[in-house]
């Protein structure tokens, strides 16, 4: 039983984030006619899950010491994992676990500066800089809060497997990872609702709460329309396939999360399906538009 426990700190279900987008940056090398290496992107792969279980075992770690996690209404899409409230002993495993991770992390990153040079550098470096402030500091600054998850997510793992196989960064490559960008902050975005009394309390200061509601359903819908926008406009300049107007078909997903979140604003967890189809809209539109490259 603890060690599903243990494992809950994880967060499996969002961990699918992790191979979507290193997925698109291995399905954009393919695309852009470099030869891949196999075992450098599993490698990738590693790294990644490495660095998304640490930020989250952090997190649970963090936020269960601080009595965020008494506090917090848990849903199916934010509030954690609800794991250490109910087996507060595993505290010390989940932070030995999230430190472990972020070595394995750190070594990983390493050994990509042995085998490619220190052009992977910047992009580990901020990597590990997220993990380690993005509980404790990141949350208590509304527009880094907002950007950040985007930022490693997005940039960081798009962008960052694109180098690992390519050699080098490529402008396609950031254009790219902009979808991902968007739709992953807005995922962090709406999540962040239900929890806006919680987090207030423990004084964080992510966006909602700094800025409400109305001013977040704005950017949501901001961060949505130049995300979809982004996808035509390179299909226009024969930069992506046609194939890659698939990955517009979540948009639809991604305006009923919007309306649910003008309609519930801060209740939006009383209608769980709004939040749904935002965790679906990040997930499927980057998934498509790799499978658009690969095609």
């Amino acid at each position: 039983m603890h060690r599903s426990k243990v494992i809950a700190t994880f967060r499996p279900p969002f961990l699918l984030l992790t191979p979507i987008c290193v997925g698109l940056g291995v399905a954009l090398a393919i695309f852009t006619a470099t030869e891949i290496d196999c075992k450098l992107a599993l490698v990738a792969l590693v790294g990644a899950l490495s660095a998304h279980i640490s930020v989250n075992t952090l997190n649970e770690y963090f936020d269960f010491k601080s009595g965020l996690d008494l506090q917090t209404k848990k849903t199916p899409f934010s509030g954690g994992s609800g794991a250490l409230p109910m087996h507060p002993e595993l505290a010390w495993l989940t932070l030995i676990i999230g430190l472990a991770t972020l070595l394995s992390t750190v070594l990983i990153g390493g050994y990509f500066i042995y085998k490619l040079g220190m052009i992977i550098f910047p992009i580990g470096l901020l990597g590990v800089l997220i993990i380690l402030t993005y509980t404790q500091w990141l949350n208590r600054n509304p527009v880094l809060c907002l950007l950040s998850a985007g930022l490693g997510f997005g940039f960081l793992m798009v962008v960052g497997t694109y180098v690992v196989l390519a050699g080098e960064y490529h402008n396609l490559a950031w254009w790219v990872a902009l979808v991902p960008f968007l739709l992953v902050n807005n995922l962090l975005l709406l999540n962040q609702y239900p929890d806006i009394q919680a987090d207030k309390a423990i004084g964080r200061k992510t966006f909602p709460i700094v800025f409400g509601i109305t001013a977040s359903n704005i950017v949501y819908g901001l961060f949505m329309l130049v995300a979809y926008a982004a996808v035509i406009t390179l299909v226009q300049q024969k930069q992506l396939p046609t194939l890659s107007l698939i990955a517009l078909i979540p948009a639809l997903l991604a305006l009923f999360s919007l309306a649910g979140a003008v309609k519930y604003g801060e209740n939006i967890a009383q209608a769980p399906q709004f939040m749904a189809a935002n965790v679906a809209a990040a997930l499927l539109t980057p998934l498509l538009l790799a499978v658009s490259l690969l095609a």
